[in-house]
């Protein structure tokens, strides 16, 4: 390979101009990590040092014989990973300085995007929180380190319902379950509700969460057609006039994974049809708080045909195990709750002894607050990397719904990210009986930080960009 000169302005001042022979370290997978690669080796080697004026990337692309996307793609994740800086003024790319007392970032270093957690933004002290309210719940006796009913305590339940009825416009203390977490809670649903071979609609894409719970049960999963709105009416129509359907399953506000938020209309039709054919909704809606003016609760609108399930681990922290079950009759939520003392016992006491003084003192909203403008600047981020067009969300969302270009799959994009050090989810996770489309859902709260998710993001920019290799598309 004939090497290129580096045009070093500090040449006339007694350092000769450097000489770089590109080159692809071909351990890191593909080849424009490959020129990543061998860019942090020759400056950790000192073949490249600080200051040093890169070459075109044209001229890097003719002597590898590789395709100028690629080496921009290298370029600019070299630059993300803290190797090289743009020069204004002094033209070109350089090597860049390390950040004092700061290692660059390593090439290893992953950015996961695949688990679909709320961001914890340091306003909203989290652990100091937990520590002092745990502390006060203690101070005011032990009880909380007994064993409570598989229901939820009175209190607790008390609480609850002060909090579906303030957030969500919905709640009876007596028809409420309190659960460890909301898939506890949608298993003992599908438990108390399903018998072996009851179907069960839910959107042709839907949380995973799900697929498990009812066939826990035996029960039969049924994707319906969706559309940008949802699940679409008159396809759930069709399907309770082909045979009997027992429970229609919704995640209505910032669907897990598609984002889509159920209108008001909507709601309601999809309500009326299940009252007309006997079917339950299962409501789960684990988002609702981060919402800009979500519209009303399905619980709501068809109280005597709707189990709603809210969680506090959306809206809080994955830390805080606690879910608020509402069921249309306490009969219902008492055969819930026997599963909940069969499978899990009860939710754990001191977690809603915390859950429930933060109900109280306006803690929880506080937190959610601050959640809020977190999942929004990261929204933003996802807009400056990605472009407005690229994806859909809702504001405020922890996660993205990323449609791919052709001749991208999801789960060729998944894996290319992945080689790339970023884990995302494909659509295929979600599909239930239809092929997957061309998509992957990317959650914005799982980077632990703004520079991480940004990094992240990058990356997959990077990758829509320079499109699939050959062998990512099952080409030979």
């Amino acid at each position: 390979m004939v090497p290129l000169v580096l045009i070093d302005a500090r040449a006339g001042r007694g350092r000769a101009p450097t000489m770089w022979t590109p080159w692809i370290k071909t351990e890191a997978g593909s080849k424009f990590l490959g020129i990543v690669a061998a860019i942090e080796e020759d400056v950790a080697a000192g073949r490249l040092a600080e200051g040093d004026r890169m070459p075109a990337q044209r001229g890097v692309a003719a002597a590898l014989g590789i395709d100028l996307t690629t080496v921009t793609r290298a370029y600019g994740e070299a630059k993300v990973r803290g190797l090289l800086t743009a020069a204004p003024g002094r033209g070109g790319t350089r090597v860049a300085p390390a950040a004092p007392g700061k290692a660059r970032r390593s090439l290893a270093d992953p950015v996961d995007l695949s688990l679909n957690i709320p961001p914890q933004p340091a306003r909203a002290d989290l652990g100091a929180r937990i520590t002092r309210a745990t502390a006060e719940v203690l101070r005011a006796g032990t009880r909380v380190l007994q064993y409570h009913s598989a229901a939820g305590s009175d209190a607790d339940r008390a609480a609850a319902a002060a909090w579906l009825r303030g957030t969500r416009g919905i709640g009876r203390p007596g028809q409420i379950v309190v659960a460890a977490e909301a898939q506890a809670a949608l298993y003992a649903t599908c438990q108390a509700l399903l018998g072996p071979g009851a179907v069960v609609c839910c959107g042709a894409l839907t949380y995973p969460g799900i697929r498990a719970a009812v066939a826990a049960r035996g029960a039969v999963l049924q994707g319906l057609v969706m559309d940008e709105g949802g699940i679409v009416p008159e396809a759930f129509a069709e399907a309770c006039a082909r045979g009997p359907v027992a429970a229609l399953y919704l995640v209505p506000t910032m669907d897990n994974p598609t984002t889509a938020t159920i209108d008001a209309g909507r709601r309601a039709e999809l309500a009326r049809i299940a009252a007309a054919h006997g079917v339950t909704i299962i409501e789960d809606d684990p988002y609702r708080e981060l919402a800009v003016d979500p519209p009303p609760a399905i619980a709501g609108i068809a109280p005597a045909h709707t189990v709603h399930i809210a969680t506090l681990a959306k809206c809080a922290t994955p830390g805080l195990r606690v879910a608020y079950l509402l069921a249309p009759s306490t009969a219902l939520a008492d055969r819930i709750a026997d599963v909940l003392r069969a499978s899990t016992l009860m939710a754990p006491p001191l977690m809603t002894a915390v859950a429930s003084r933060w109900i109280a003192d306006g803690t929880l909203l506080g937190i959610v607050a601050a959640l809020r403008e977190e999942c929004a600047a990261r929204q933003e981020i996802a807009v400056r990397h990605l472009g407005a067009a690229a994806f859909r969300s809702e504001a405020n969302a922890p996660h993205i719904w990323l449609p791919l270009p052709a001749p991208w799959s999801g789960d060729a994009f998944a894996a290319a990210a992945a080689r790339d050090g970023v884990a995302v989810v494909p659509a295929s996770a979600f599909a239930v009986g239809a092929a997957a489309p061309a998509a992957v859902r990317i959650s914005l709260g799982a980077a632990p930080s703004r520079p991480a998710l940004t990094s992240g993001l990058r990356r997959i920019a990077a990758l829509l960009v320079s499109g699939p290799e050959r062998r990512e598309i099952g080409v030979v």
